[in-house]
């Protein structure tokens, strides 16, 4: 109206939501693309290229013959927790080759997810050995390929000989609700990790 005296309401401002940086890492075929996708809220960012005939004798497809297509940088994904809290999730590439982007990729990250796949249990140990190595607080998480989980808990924690504070999950990659409760598993040792001593 011409002449009114009433303006907009001013905005209200927010303060910007935390953010925190995950890792989500395993060997090679283990279900991080995966795991990011089911999960995100946003389309995830993906790096994948088709195997190729230049790949035979050095990535070791034993077990998982059936895959057509690898990461060769990183996956991106993001899923808001609440109003304050942001997660951003990268998964980490999976063959040997690629390794030395995890050093890159781990820079800023409060915690990861590493990923496992039993019927290869031995291509994640380089996984836990680096965020052993490092400090970085993390969960393990079993990835039930054809959602069959063979085996408990405590055989698979015994096998990866792990400390007795790091949580061991079961999972579906495939599926958002306990990709997302793995998230959350992560986020409770970080919050456990974080609180002081009493």
């Amino acid at each position: 109206m011409a002449g009114s005296d009433i303006t907009a309401p001013a905005p209200i401002e927010r303060p910007a939501p935390d953010t925190v940086k995950i890792l989500i890492a395993g060997g090679f075929g283990v279900g991080k693309t995966t795991m990011v996708g089911s999960v995100s809220e946003i389309a995830p960012l993906r790096t994948e290229e088709p195997l190729t005939m230049a790949g035979l004798g050095v990535d070791d497809l034993e077990g998982i013959e059936e895959k057509r297509a690898t990461t060769v940088a990183l996956d991106f994904g993001r899923i808001t927790v609440s109003d304050d809290l942001v997660l951003y999730l990268f998964g980490t590439p999976g063959q040997q080759r690629f390794w030395f982007m995890w050093n890159d990729l781990s820079l800023g990250a409060l915690g990861a997810v590493v990923l496992i796949d039993v019927r290869r249990p031995e291509s994640s140990f380089a996984a836990i050995d680096f965020f052993e190595r490092r400090g970085i607080p993390f969960v393990i998480a079993v990835n039930g390929f054809h959602g069959e989980h063979p085996y408990p808990v405590e055989e698979i924690r015994e096998s990866l000989t792990l400390p007795e504070g790091v949580p061991v999950l079961l999972c579906d990659a495939r599926d958002r609700t306990t990709s997302r409760d793995v998230l959350i598993a992560l986020l409770d040792r970080l919050i456990a990790a974080a609180a002081p001593a009493e």
